[in-house]
């Protein structure tokens, strides 16, 4: 970590035990820029583990949950918190809203989940395992040694927009513009991906790019719908009982869910991989001395990382959590990215330790009907990229800083600067 900063950092500190209490807003984008929201969920932790924020975010008050029991109480209670309207602190626009089955209640939210879910099941993991493996070591062979060049680029988004393009049977040379959708979809006007910061503007153009989306799918589920039932996604959507007559609204809220969490989950992980051995030497020693540690070390780097910082419930009845008064229609946000640093719960929680005694011990998956349907993917090509990372190079070496999303939904990476030295 270079000096700037370690002194980014424990000026965060002394601000955010400085500022009165009600002002701290922990969804503020620039602090998951910066990485400096640390020391104001440890301060929400310890004084405030249920805070009311009524003032710091553009959509309205909202309750901030810190804690890992507080928001497991939350997440497995769907009847008490519900996912309408929406999994995000933002509220869906008026004139673009986008139903998607992670933001929906039982029973519709159980049906079309299950249209989906087979494509993760077990057997189909096993039969996905050799081409997985046979493209993370074509894209490993493929990389500079002793250059510069982006992890992020060449390997995160490379190795996830491959598999999606497998999962959907998408066009496979035109599969970056899924990457493309991934960040529009949840990006904010401070991204840098739209051509101005004017929240009307990005809304526009947002719109506009997720209209050319959902235009591009609606042809191919037009060919998938008039053809016999296959195993890719689109085909499962388009002959499923509860999703064949979806309108199209719905069909793209379905779709960026897809796209989102297929996406960027994974590829925030696989560079949060490289930071974190990097960040903790010890560890990539230990993992290098005894690569049987890769399936503790990959739950190890996604509850570190914690991909996805939050997601938000909305209150159906009065009801008490952690001996605050919620009332009905209150937004709660459950700070995944908080919990997982929970002291209580997790033993030391800000180290990365690879061999930890309860490494799937986390909440970057949520947890009751919304648990993550794609995790042991997830973890399926977290497994394979480090034991063939393993087998080809004796290190990556992070150089400088990472360049952070602006984001408190997707707590990931633009960029990361690495060196391979050489081969094995």
């Amino acid at each position: 970590m270079s000096d700037g900063a370690i002194d980014l950092k424990a000026e965060a500190r002394a601000k955010a035990y400085a500022m009165p209490l009600e002002e701290i807003n922990v969804a503020d984008p620039d602090l998951f820029r910066t990485d400096t929201m640390w020391p104001y969920f440890e301060r929400l932790r310890k004084e405030d583990p249920v805070h009311y924020n009524a003032t710091g975010h553009e959509d309205g008050p909202y309750w901030s949950v810190t804690k890992y029991n507080d928001i497991m109480s939350v997440d497995t209670n769907h009847e008490v918190y519900s996912s309408e309207p929406s999994i995000t602190i933002f509220d869906p626009k008026e004139d673009f809203t986008m139903p998607m089955f992670i933001a929906m209640d039982p029973p519709k939210h159980d049906i079309q989940r299950k249209t989906v879910s087979p494509i993760v099941s077990p057997a189909n993991l096993h039969e996905l395992e050799p081409l997985i493996r046979q493209r993370i070591c074509a894209t490993l062979d493929a990389l500079p040694i002793g250059e510069e060049f982006d992890w992020v680029d060449k390997v995160s988004i490379e190795l996830t927009t491959q598999m999606l393009a497998t999962l959907f049977d998408f066009p496979w040379e035109e599969r970056r513009k899924l990457t493309r959708w991934s960040d529009v979809a949840t990006a904010g006007p401070e991204s840098g991906l739209f051509s101005s910061e004017d929240p009307d503007i990005v809304d526009q153009e947002r719109k506009a790019e997720l209209f050319e989306c959902v235009d591009y799918f609606t042809r191919l589920w037009n060919e998938r719908v008039n053809a016999p039932p296959k195993g890719d996604l689109i085909s499962m959507l388009a002959h499923g009982e509860a999703t064949r007559n979806m309108d199209r609204m719905e069909y793209l809220g379905n779709l960026i869910l897809l796209i989102v969490g297929g996406n960027d989950t994974t590829r925030n992980t696989m560079t949060g991989s490289v930071v974190a051995l990097n960040q903790f030497p010890d560890q990539y020693r230990k993992l290098r001395d005894n690569p049987s540690l890769i399936p503790s070390m990959v739950s190890e780097t996604i509850r570190w990382q914690t991909p996805l910082a939050h997601m938000r419930r909305t209150v159906t009845q009065d009801t008490e959590l952690g001996g605050k008064q919620l009332k009905k229609g209150d937004k709660v946000i459950m700070w995944y990215v908080s919990g997982n640093r929970d002291d209580e719960v997790i033993e030391n929680p800000n180290a990365y330790i690879i061999d930890r005694e309860r490494p799937r011990q986390h909440l970057s998956f949520g947890f009751g009907i919304h648990r993550c349907v794609g995790n042991r993917l997830a973890e399926l090509q977290l497994k394979i990229l480090w034991e063939e990372i393993l087998t080809r190079f004796p290190s990556i070496e992070v150089v400088g800083e990472p360049k952070r999303v602006p984001s408190s939904f997707v707590k990931g990476y633009e960029n990361l600067q690495v060196v391979i030295p050489s081969r094995l």
